[in-house]
């Protein structure tokens, strides 16, 4: 017979007993595992209560108390031990299913013990046991040796304690993320402390705990923008880059050293390897610094904080804006282009293609926010006394006055408001303020790395060519000095080729970032537009103050990134540029908007950027020929801009003009072609036929004569030092250091005349096309002895005896081209001639006394019928020289009739007797009006005490200019009698000898 045994069944409490001994790893009686901690005296005190020795829920916190409380060799350290009971937790919950309460409280930092113990205990450096952890979880995988957290453990850890309890845990390990990505550079490990971070700030607790820290934003008198770099927690995170920095706060691994040395000798595949490596990184960077401050901004509790931070480290850093920034007072580049990248992610929500939140964008921001000091700034076009004057209101609070007061400046920083008037609070939006933010961060980072990426490409320029010539002279004449010289050259070189790679992977290889910054530059530029009443021409005849008073770099640093980004093969595919467009034909002529006469000229250099060039399609071609603004108003805004480049209030400016006007002159010749932009030019100088175009015309010839002057005299001195070295026994005679200055000299002045050249090759290209359609501003009486006497004075140069001294070598690689030259003069010539109705042109050619001669002409011929010139061209050259000596034969017969000019009747100037007298009304001194027109067209002063003067000023000496008339009029018949006398008695002579002859 079978028989059944049934085993007893346990009670829930003894269930619950066994379940909580294995979790806690204690037991209430001795226990032979060594694993298993015996608890005696909690045990007793049980037994003392008169209570069961089991386990259970009420005991719980009891016994853990006193089991954290052991000092036990062989006990794990506190924070090990709870965490290996929440394993088993789990285990056990997987295996019954009714038990639900699986908490285990952890809130309470005394329950970690002394840390101290824990480094004793497991050997490891001072940081939170939780750590690894983290780095385990937001792995996903064994992170150095320490397996992942249980599931919902970390979030149950930092779910149930209180703000007070939490806080110290959360604040350490802050301190250890910060220190785990000190100093380490883009190649280094940042995504896993990135990511633990972003975890921490996931809760609540852990937001407002980072924002609580002291370390969150710095204080003290030594705080500056580096200070807050390296020391605030965020501080290192936005250091991590690929960008280099000074030698002290050098980041690890070298990302120049690793992936760019001796990058000549590179394959192209390793170093395309190389930047797309650090594009990723980067990008994964921005993306996860930009999250965590967008779960900071949505956090209500942490929003200002976030706000206020990123306020402190831009009003820390202004002076990142000059050109030399120290190292150890402002934050490194690459902080600040990785701060542009993450604003310019948090601004696009309203960067959507119709800028539909641009309105929520407060002009008033700029003077009148607590929180961004932006007083400092070079304003578009107000004056600092205007500023101050339109700020002037009761009550309204100088934020830059308080910059020096640290707890002024962080109370103030705190409001999320600012003055308005009469005190009143105006609360700025976040877009508003996120605006204005990235502007800022823009300036001092992304634009700021373009002008640092320019000059070392400079400086690398620069020292290759210096490196080309030591060569030269070390193979000339040896010496140590010399080849210690050239080894410290190609170091530079290869440090300086490095960094210009780092900026190349992490920046103008990522065509996102570029266009991102190019949308928030299109809704910067078409906000301004706003501000003067839209996109429509002519502007208002005042500057509305809101535009005045806007930092000039909102407009500097768009036209900045165009050019840069224009540069950068692709980087405009795709971006809409005729909001750029319709913004600097707007503005780039128009002074009384946009005070800077550099900006405007920077603008052009935008439009040269992206002028079509060869005969191939362009993607901008319609900006210039189909652009409504474009057709209307951009010849007459380059013409008037030609001529406002002349005075730039810079110790520079005679300078700078060359290369202002040479990027003007490439784009009017280009648009002289297109036919609907040549017919609006020959209205603009038949309009401005004694106004902007021939100031225009007057500094187009300035400019020539000066270049093409400066560059053949240039060229003799070039020659000069070409004979000196050719003379190879004298040369060697000379000391080396001798022969080492005469050599930099002659290619110093290789680079001038190349220079001087180009410009002057462009400046005689544009008199020859525009002559040709629009003469007579060329002949008016103001301008047309100019243009003879230049005309003439090339002429000499280039077909007169010395002509020969001018030959060089290899004359291309100067851009001298001296046949072209000529042409282009004699094209001139003719070009005047034929539209010269009134025949003037031959009488000012004629009385240049300094260049012209009658054989000059025939020897022009000559030299034209050799070079090829076409049969017509030299005809009517041939035929111009012709009445140019009939013309000069005239002059000296009148020059004979008015024999002794009295001085009162000649132009104090020009020594020649007056035309048309006028009165200068301060000086009160008389001149020829066309004289002192010439004059006008380069300068508004009296020549006499330099008073401002202008051609309507002038007064017409009616009573002198009678004088004159009747002096030549009396002079011509007085003339005519002595004529008339002479012709009698030649009359009486030749009877009184025919009479003679018959009576013979």
């Amino acid at each position: 017979m079978a028989t059944t045994s049934n085993k007893p069944q346990r009670s829930l409490e003894e269930i619950e007993d066994i379940i909580l001994r294995k979790i806690l790893s204690i037991s209430l009686t001795d226990s032979s595992d060594p694993r298993v901690i015996y608890l005696e005296m909690t045990a007793a005190e049980i037994l003392s209560e008169g209570k069961d020795l089991k386990l259970n829920r009420d005991l719980i916190e009891r016994v853990l108390i006193d089991r954290l409380s052991v000092q036990n060799p062989n006990a794990e350290p506190p924070f090990n031990y709870l965490l290996g009971c929440y394993r088993r937790a789990v285990d056990e919950l997987k295996k019954i299913g009714n038990m639900k309460d699986k908490k285990i409280h952890l809130g309470n930092p005394e329950l970690f013990g002394d840390d101290s113990n824990v480094v004793k205990k497991t050997g490891s450096s001072n940081v939170s046991p939780v750590l690894p952890l983290i780095f385990a979880m937001v792995d996903g995988f064994n992170s150095a040796g320490t397996q992942p957290p249980p599931p919902g453990f970390l979030e149950e850890l930092f779910k149930e304690g209180d703000f007070d309890s939490l806080d110290p845990i959360f604040k350490g390990l802050f301190e250890d993320l910060r220190g785990n990505v000190l100093k380490v550079s883009v190649l280094g490990n940042f995504q896993q402390p990135l990511r633990a971070l972003l975890f921490l700030v996931s809760f609540n607790v852990g937001a407002k705990s980072l924002v609580s820290h002291k370390w969150w934003i710095p204080t003290g008198a030594y705080v500056n923008g580096r200070v807050i770099e390296m020391t605030s927690i965020l501080g290192p995170f936005f250091h991590v880059s690929a960008l280099p920095d000074n030698t002290i706060f050098k980041s690890e691994p070298d990302v120049g050293q690793q992936c760019f040395s001796d990058a000549t000798n590179r394959r192209q595949a390793d170093l395309l390897s190389s930047f797309t490596t650090i594009k990723t990184l980067m990008n994964n960077l921005y993306g996860g610094l930009a999250e965590l401050l967008l779960a900071l901004l949505k956090n209500s509790d942490t929003r200002e904080s976030v706000i206020q931070y990123l306020a402190e480290v831009i009003n820390r850093n202004a002076t990142r804006a000059h050109i030399q920034v120290d190292p150890l007072s402002c934050a490194s580049s690459g902080m600040f282009v990785n701060l542009s990248a993450v604003m310019l992610r948090l601004s696009e929500p309203f960067l959507d293609a119709n800028l539909s939140k641009k309105d929520k964008i407060d002009p008033n921001y700029v003077f009148h926010n607590n929180r961004l000091n932006m007083r400092g700034l070079t304003a578009l076009h107000a004056s600092e006394e205007e500023i101050t004057e339109w700020l002037n209101i009761p009550g309204k609070t100088d934020v830059s006055a308080k910059s020096n007061d640290e707890e002024n400046r962080m109370l103030l920083s705190q409001e999320a408001s600012s003055s308005g008037n009469s005190g009143e609070k105006v609360k700025y939006s976040f877009i508003c303020e996120c605006f204005f933010m990235t502007a800022r961060a823009l300036n001092l980072g992304l634009l700021k790395s373009f002008s640092d990426f320019k000059h070392l490409v400079q400086d690398i320029s620069r020292y290759e060519d210096m490196l080309s010539k030591f060569k030269a002279l070390q193979k000339q004449t040896p010496s140590p000095q010399l080849q210690l010289d050239i080894d410290r050259l190609e170091k530079e070189i290869e440090l300086y080729s490095q960094e210009k790679l780092c900026y190349e992977a992490q920046i103008l290889r990522d065509g996102a970032l570029i266009q991102q910054a190019l949308s928030f530059y299109r809704l910067m530029l078409v906000w301004l537009v706003n501000l003067v009443g839209g996109f429509k021409m002519p502007l208002p005849s005042t500057c509305p103050k809101e535009f005045a008073v806007m930092p000039e770099h909102f407009v500097e640093d768009a036209m900045e990134l165009l050019i840069f980004a224009s540069r950068i093969p692709k980087a405009l595919d795709g971006v809409i540029l005729d909001d750029f467009m319709n913004f600097i034909i707007m503005f780039m002529a128009s002074p009384t908007y946009i005070r800077n006469p550099y900006l405007r000229a920077k603008m052009v250099e935008v439009l040269n950027c992206w002028m079509p060039r060869g005969s191939g399609s362009s993607a901008t071609a319609s900006l210039f020929e189909g652009h409504q603004l474009s057709l209307e108003y951009l010849v007459r805004n380059l013409l008037k801009l030609y001529v406002d480049i002349e005075f730039t209030g810079s110790h520079t400016q005679f300078f700078d003009k060359f290369n202002i006007r040479h990027n003007i002159a490439e784009l009017l010749e280009y648009l002289w072609q297109v036919p609907s932009h040549q017919n609006i030019w020959r209205k603009i100088a038949k309009e401005e036929e004694k106004g902007v175009y021939l100031k225009f015309l007057n500094f187009l010839i300035n400019d020539s004569i000066y270049l093409l002057d400066e560059s053949l005299n240039t060229i003799l001195e070039l020659k000069g030092l070409e004979a000196e070295m050719a003379n190879i026994t004298e040369w060697e005679r000379r000391p080396a250091q001798e022969r080492q200055e005469r050599t930099r000299l002659f290619h110093s002045q290789e680079n001038t005349i190349r220079i001087d050249m180009k410009l002057a090759n462009e400046d005689v290209s544009m008199l020859t096309f525009t002559s040709e359609q629009i003469t007579v501003p060329f002949l008016l009486p103001e301008m047309v002895d100019r243009v003879a006497n230049m005309l003439n004075y090339f002429l000499l140069q280039l077909a007169g005896p010395q002509r020969k001294s001018l030959t060089l070598k290899d004359p291309e690689k100067y851009e001298f081209r001296p046949k072209q030259l000529l042409k282009q003069i004699v094209h001139i010539y003719v070009h005047l001639a034929r539209g010269d109705t009134e025949n003037i042109f031959p009488a000012a050619i004629s009385k240049d006394g300094r260049s012209y001669n009658e054989q000059l002409f025939i020897a022009a011929a000559d030299v034209l019928r050799r070079i090829g010139e076409d049969d017509r061209i030299i005809q009517e050259f041939i035929e111009l020289s012709t009445k140019v000596k009939v013309a000069a034969s005239e002059a000296m017969d009148a020059e004979d009739t008015l024999g002794e000019i009295p001085d009162e009747f000649l132009d104090p100037i020009q020594a020649v007797i007056m035309k048309d007298p006028v009165i200068l009304p301060s000086s009160k001194i008389t001149v020829d009006r066309p004289v002192i027109q010439r004059h006008l067209l380069s300068n508004n002063t009296d020549p006499f005490n330099r008073s401002h003067l202008t051609a309507d000023m002038l007064v017409p000496n009616t009573e002198l200019k009678a004088r004159i008339d009747e002096f030549i009029r009396s002079q011509e018949l007085k003339r005519h009698g002595e004529d008339f006398i002479r012709l009698q008695r030649a009359k009486e002579k030749i009877q009184t000898t025919t009479e003679e002859m018959l009576i013979d």
